[in-house]
């Protein structure tokens, strides 16, 4: 009998370290890929430099026309992607797990429609441009409020919270556009990027709040992974092993609202990151575990900044916002995960 147990669990840990190995290597390469974007982001531009030159103007040193560039424009603008890409990776990976759907994402719950609208409103109001990340991110959360009390009655189930999410974001997409219509020409640009998604402009003041507010987040979703262990396994099994489901439930949409929320303050409604960024993740790490929030941040960061710098340096349209590519990219995503989801399951001939 012993015997027996002893064989069985020797491919249940086989497979653990086979999986431990893929994460290791995938964290490893995606750090790698970062540290080369983000060098290729400090370095290339109307005044291109060496990766050395570069490294010394973003610590002070060197020539003061390079340290403007690098410290002032070209890391700022980085650093917002990766952070902004990190949270969006991280809240995709939490939404799709906690409504078991893999189309679920900020863009479907209306936290990009409400970041949308809070920016816009600012916009309008004629308030400080360093206000208007701080508008986006009270839309953001304004969205999950309504979602959760229009969604409320039903006890939070997953059904109602994403047809609520549905129609609070085609709401909120009516009325920002709605104001950009009745815009003066002047603002039409300025508006634009909150509708779309960019990192151009941040400053450093933006990027450090955002990160730090970020790191909490992160956190909070880490502390709460237990819980989101559990309400895998079903409601009522969740509910019979202690768990409040609608309470749990509740605590990983804020936190995941508020990961989008942070990013859209920082790099406005950037699409497809959140959409994308949970597949990937699962064709390395197979089962979601702890492990693929921290994937998921880092993934996201590396295919922000990497679309950042296709604007920049690859499209000849100069201006175009980072979720134009974005979008761009997530259409045809989104339109394989809807057919996969829509094939018919075969059947067994057995």
């Amino acid at each position: 009998m012993t015997a027996t147990v002893v064989a069985a669990a020797r491919p249940r840990s086989a497979s653990r370290a086979r999986v431990r190995r893929r994460v290791l290597v995938f964290a490893a390469g995606g750090l790698l890929v970062l540290f080369v974007l983000l060098t290729v982001s400090l370095t290339t531009g109307e005044m291109p430099m060496p990766a050395g030159r570069a490294l010394r103007a973003l610590v002070g040193l060197g020539d003061s026309g390079d340290v403007l560039v690098v410290q002032q424009f070209r890391a700022p603008r980085a650093v917002a992607a990766i952070v902004a890409g990190a949270g969006l990776g991280a809240a995709g990976c939490v939404l799709q797990r906690l409504f078991r759907n893999p189309l679920a994402s900020p863009d479907v719950m209306g936290v990009t429609g409400g970041a949308s609208l809070g920016a816009v409103a600012l916009i309008a109001a004629g308030a400080s441009q360093t206000l208007i990340p701080v508008g986006a991110l009270g839309g953001g959360l304004l969205a999950a409020l309504l979602l959760g009390v229009f969604a409320w009655r039903s006890g939070l189930a997953v059904t109602r919270l994403v047809l609520t999410g549905l129609a609070v974001q085609a709401g909120l997409a009516a009325a920002v556009n709605l104001m950009i219509v009745r815009f003066p020409a002047e603002l039409a640009g300025s508006a634009l990027q909150w509708t779309t998604g960019s990192v151009y402009g941040r400053t450093w003041t933006e990027v450090w709040g955002a990160a730090g507010a970020m790191v909490l987040a992160l956190a909070a979703a880490l502390v709460l992974h237990r819980r989101l262990a559990v309400l895998d396994l079903g409601d009522e099994s969740a509910g019979a092993l202690g768990l409040g489901t609608s309470a749990a439930r509740l605590q990983l949409l804020f936190v995941a609202v508020a990961l989008a929320s942070l990013a859209a303050a920082l790099a406005g409604p950037v699409t497809f990151v959140a959409l994308a960024v949970p597949h990937l993740v699962r064709l390395v790490t197979g089962p979601p575990t702890a492990a693929s929030l921290g994937l998921a941040g880092l993934t996201g960061a590396v295919l922000l900044l990497a679309s950042d710098l296709v604007v920049q340096h690859l499209l000849p349209i100069e201006g175009l916002p980072v979720g134009a590519v974005t979008a761009t990219l997530g259409a045809p995503w989104l339109l394989v995960l809807m057919f996969r989801q829509s094939s018919p399951v075969p059947r067994s001939h057995a």
